[in-house]
């Protein structure tokens, strides 16, 4: 079934299954288990996972069914075997939905008082003649009788499953105005009156409208054409004409007005949320990985500054690794004589610390220390850098843990500049959703949300490789096979007795065995260490292979990094065994070609235009901006104005843009030009569009 759904092989299935259920991490087996997979990647060995987590939650609840109806020896033969081969968890829900114990209900009461036999003889429409002489109320034994049809087709389940269907495919969402909340409800204004056809709803305006549905403002619905449904339902079980065949009529619109539209639409609501959901956290998931990936200004010194009016603006002084080597603060925006002062101090701390670079918080008075430090002509460059979540990692107990002597604000500006240095190994420090880079975030299934963005941080962090002797423990917890505690452990042993010497030191780490070994190893760099392939992506389990390629050659391993001629002249196949193929090899020969590569991109500068406030925009004016946020209906730029501006996904390009991340995509660096200004409400429009 997976093999299908994904479209794989069933045994690159069932390989990926297996070394699933041993503890492998998805990042190992993509990258070094290629030959048991079948070469499956990330996204497909996640996907497998993933799914027979969900099969495994449809069996328990099978499991469960069946038990249920065991007990109340209401299983038989015909209906176990319609169960077990039950294609959806919709499906089982359906066959069970006629035994599930429930509360006391109006066609159970016309059982209680014998008319299931009236009901089904109406059903017949044979066209004979209804006897009622022998009820005392002939009008209420019909009304009983309808209530049990009613009841009876409301739970067919292929009748359900046609109905489902037409929800599916037809359904049109509208929402209306609440009335008594229409004083709080203004955010909502423009679904006061909405309709559109379901399947073609944007996932942000079905979360937009869900939202609305959940405090309260809007009333939603989500359903087909009433009258259209009821025909379905009628030319299923209506059959000629006369008395039994119009009391089945009227029991069909009852059944599907107050059973089966009630419970059909919340289905249809729950499915189309879940559509949303994954539409929006694959928006997440994809931002979130260009915000991790973008590029590091690596073993830089810096000067970084959280900038700030009243406050004044806190200066550290870091060194290339982001260690702090100095703090204080200036107030370079407050008065002539405090910004002389500042202008002394900061020159004194270039002399001082040589630093390379100005890192800037983009914040409250941001573009103003930008400003500042530009006119002290340093010959340095000025960067201004994203510091959203900065206060939320300041306050947390990772800022505690590493930096316990200072307060909230130099640990703020410490961030800022290790986020500019390497984005990545400062990042994963805060939860993803602090970052500013989702889209109704907060409104999504929220542990599907969180395994997303944990799949990502991990695949990025492993990916690029970690440093196990510099890393913190919040950059090793995202090493496939580690996790919280070992990476506590790594590096509570390196603090008592000194660095990593080589990748096979972990062993002595207490609580890291041989498993969590095989699964970190590859992914962790000790430059400078005892074995020349310690600072490479090569697996410790396939030095010796290496040392092999290097003995047949008559030369070293180290030889063989430095040196193209030596590599060229291995000859892959020689090596090839069983566990060792060439999807292997070729991984190997590229990492000897360049050990440990990073494969982020080149770091490029960006400068903001001479624009520091959204009262110095006019229409027509071009900008260059950084894409802060990617979401359905477009992207949001910072174009140095402290409000980022929204290029629509109509006006991202020239032509039309279904997705906006074929276009754009986190941290790049854009041209825009400004359509219109709306500073009462803080609202910007862009276009990237050629004039």
């Amino acid at each position: 079934m997976i093999a299908r759904e994904l479209g794989l092989a069933v045994e690159q299935v069932r390989s990926a299954a297996g070394l699933l259920a041993e503890g492998a991490t998805v990042p190992f087996i993509a990258r070094y288990r290629k030959e048991v997979t079948g070469s499956l990647d990330e996204v497909a060995v996640a996907a497998v996972r993933d799914r027979l987590a969900q099969l495994a939650e449809w069996a328990k609840r099978r499991d469960a069914i069946v038990a249920s109806l065991r007990e109340r020896e209401l299983l038989n033969d015909e209906l176990h075997a319609r169960i077990v081969s039950a294609h959806s968890l919709a499906s089982l829900e359906d066959l069970y939905l006629p035994y599930r114990p429930k509360r006391r209900t109006r066609a159970m009461a016309a059982r209680e008082a014998g008319l299931e036999p009236l009901a089904t003889e109406i059903l017949a429409q044979t066209g004979a003649r209804i006897d009622l002489s022998g009820y005392e109320d002939p009008e209420a034994a019909l009304a009983g009788a309808r209530d049990i049809i009613a009841e009876d087709v409301s739970e067919d389940p292929q009748l359900r499953r046609e109905l489902r269907e037409l929800f599916s495919k037809r359904s049109v969402l509208s929402s209306t105005l609440v009335k008594k909340k229409e004083a709080e409800a203004s955010k909502f204004r423009d679904y006061f009156e909405w309709s559109e056809p379901l399947p073609r709803a944007p996932s942000h305006r079905v979360l937009a409208i869900l939202r609305g549905q959940n405090g309260g403002y809007l009333r939603v619905q989500a359903r087909p054409d009433d009258a259209d449904a009821v025909v379905r339902l009628k030319r299923r079980f209506m059959r000629g004409q006369g008395f039994a065949t119009e009391e089945v009529g009227l029991a069909l619109e009852d059944a599907y007005q107050r059973l089966l539209l009630p419970s059909l639409e919340r289905e249809t609501l729950k499915t189309a949320k879940a559509a949303a959901d994954e539409d929006a956290i694959r928006v997440f998931v994809t931002n979130l990985r260009e915000l991790l990936m973008a590029a590091p200004f690596r073993n830089k010194r810096l000067i970084a500054i959280d900038p700030g009016f009243r406050t004044g603006c806190k200066v550290v002084v870091l060194d290339a690794h982001g260690a702090l080597l100095h703090n204080t603060t200036v107030f370079p925006t407050v008065g002539q004589g405090q910004r002389d002062e500042a202008d002394r101090v900061v020159r004194d701390l270039v002399r001082r610390f040589s630093p390379e670079a100005f890192a800037v918080g983009n914040g409250t008075a941001g573009r103003e220390t930008e400003a500042f430090l530009n006119a002290l002509a340093l010959d340095l460059p000025v960067i201004m850098v994203d510091e959203a979540g900065a206060s939320i990692y300041s306050a947390s107990e990772v800022a505690r843990e590493e930096l316990p002597d200072h307060d909230l604000t130099v640990r703020g500006a410490v961030s800022i500049g290790r986020r500019l240095q390497d984005p990545l190994a400062e990042l994963v420090k805060l939860d993803p959703k602090s970052i500013g880079v989702g889209q109704y975030q907060h409104d999504v299934d929220q542990l599907w949300l969180r395994s997303a963005l944990d799949d990502t941080v991990m695949s990025c962090v492993n990916a690029v490789g970690v440093d196990l002797n510099s890393a913190s423990s919040s950059l090793l917890t995202y090493v496939a096979g580690l996790g919280p505690s070992l990476a506590k452990n790594v590096v509570r042993w390196r603090e008592e007795n000194g660095a990593f010497r080589t990748r096979r030191d972990l062993m002595k780490v207490p609580r890291l065995g041989a498993k969590a070994f095989e699964q970190a190893a590859g992914f962790l760099r000790v430059p400078d260490g005892q074995h020349p392939l310690d600072a490479s992506g090569v697996h410790p389990e396939r030095e010796r292979l290496v040392e092999g390629m290097a003995k047949d050659l008559g030369c070293s391993v180290q030889d063989l990094l430095k040196d193209a001629g030596q590599r060229s002249r291995i000859e892959p196949n020689r090596y090839v065994v069983e566990g060792v193929g060439r999807p292997t090899l070729d991984d190997i020969l590229e990492e000897l070609a360049r050990p440990g590569r990073d494969p982020r991109p080149a770091y490029e500068a960006f400068s903001f235009a001479a624009v520091h406030s959204i009262s110095d925009l006019t229409p027509g004016m071009v900008l260059p901006g950084i894409v802060t946020n990617v979401t359905a209906f477009g992207a949001f730029v910072d174009i140095g104005v402290h409000q980022d501006g929204l290029v629509h996904v109509s006006q991202l390009a020239d032509r039309f843009v279904k997705d906006p991340n074929e276009v754009v995509r986190v941290r790049q660096h854009v041209q825009v030009r400004v359509l219109q200004v709306d500073a009462e409400r803080k609202r910007i429009g862009l276009s990237m569009k050629k004039e």
